[in-house]
């Protein structure tokens, strides 16, 4: 009796295509090959290229801009400069004034970001731990301030600040921007404290901390992404704020950086100082880029916490 064997497989060389003749020599089926979704992550990163370089091309036009002169931002808007005119920050800086509202406006953010993260990390905190009658109630009174028209309130506020002898003042307008942010930074640090995990704060209180020591020195340092996501975002709000202001800051040596460059705009009339505006601008818009750059990794860690946990 005649047997027939069949010829063993030979190794390909290295280096060799790959070829699919036939099913794999130990009978076993291939995991299919992954290619559904290289048309969508070609798109959304067309996309995502897209939107990056309309965002990016106006600041950095910007920022060339504000080293030109009159002359050479009409006459040849795209090209780069000569020399770098550092004259134009120096003249909006000092004869425009944009120091003062510089300063002005630290002053007046950076405390009602202080207060509004205090306050509003209190608050989130209260409602996010504890259970007490009307607890729901005042969680949506804080959402409903969000959902109220800034516009509606313009002509009460006046009158309220007014009668309080705050208008005019930078406390006056620190107290304004941390009612006005107060909700937006309760609802998102409300959902982040509930991430937290309750056994670390229940050891601190068997260790016989208080509350308010439990809160200051375990709870309030791990919600640390949290505090920096919201502050970005409170930061960019009231940074670029221009209606509260213009309604209750009318005084001349109190206004902040939104209000000067409006003024830097129309001091002139027809005469604008074009090249001092876009050094006014860029000086205006750096702080918000170096603090968004410098904590980016910050803000997506606070943002996607509550999802990860």
């Amino acid at each position: 009796m005649k047997t027939t064997q069949t010829p063993a497989p030979v190794p390909a060389e290295p280096g060799a295509p790959v070829t699919e003749a036939g099913p794999p020599a130990d009978g076993k089926p291939r995991p299919p090959r992954r290619t559904e979704g290289g048309v969508l992550d070609v798109f959304s990163h067309g996309v995502l290229v897209l939107w990056a370089v309309m965002v990016v091309l106006p600041l950095l036009w910007a920022v060339m801009t504000s080293f030109k002169d009159d002359r050479a931002i009409f006459g040849s808007p795209w090209s780069l400069p000569d020399r770098l005119r550092f004259d134009n920050w120096a003249r909006a800086w000092t004869e425009a004034h944009m120091g003062d509202y510089f300063l002005n406006t630290v002053l007046v953010v950076g405390g009602s970001l202080v207060g509004t993260l205090v306050l509003g990390s209190m608050a989130a905190y209260v409602l996010a731990r504890f259970d007490f009658p009307g607890n729901r109630f005042i969680y949506y009174l804080f959402i409903g301030g969000m959902s109220f028209p800034i516009m509606l309130a313009l002509v009460p506020l006046f009158y309220v600040v007014n009668n309080m002898g705050l208008l005019n003042t930078i406390h006056g307008l620190i107290l304004v921007y941390i009612a006005y942010s107060l909700p937006f930074t309760v609802f998102f640090l409300t959902a982040f404290f509930r991430t937290l995990p309750t056994s670390v704060a229940e050891a601190a209180f068997v260790d016989g901390a208080s509350h308010s020591r439990t809160f200051f020195q375990i709870m309030l340092p791990m919600a640390r992404p949290g505090l920096i996501s919201v502050g970005i975002f409170n930061f960019l709000g009231q940074w670029n704020q221009y209606m509260l202001p213009t309604v209750l800051n009318t005084d001349p040596d109190r206004r902040v950086l939104t209000q000067g460059l409006v003024q830097l705009a129309v001091s002139q009339g027809y005469k604008g100082d074009w090249s001092g505006l876009f050094a006014g601008l860029v000086m205006a818009m750096l702080p918000v880029l170096a603090a968004y750059i410098v904590l980016q990794r910050q803000v997506v860690q606070g943002l996607t916490a509550g999802a990860l946990k």
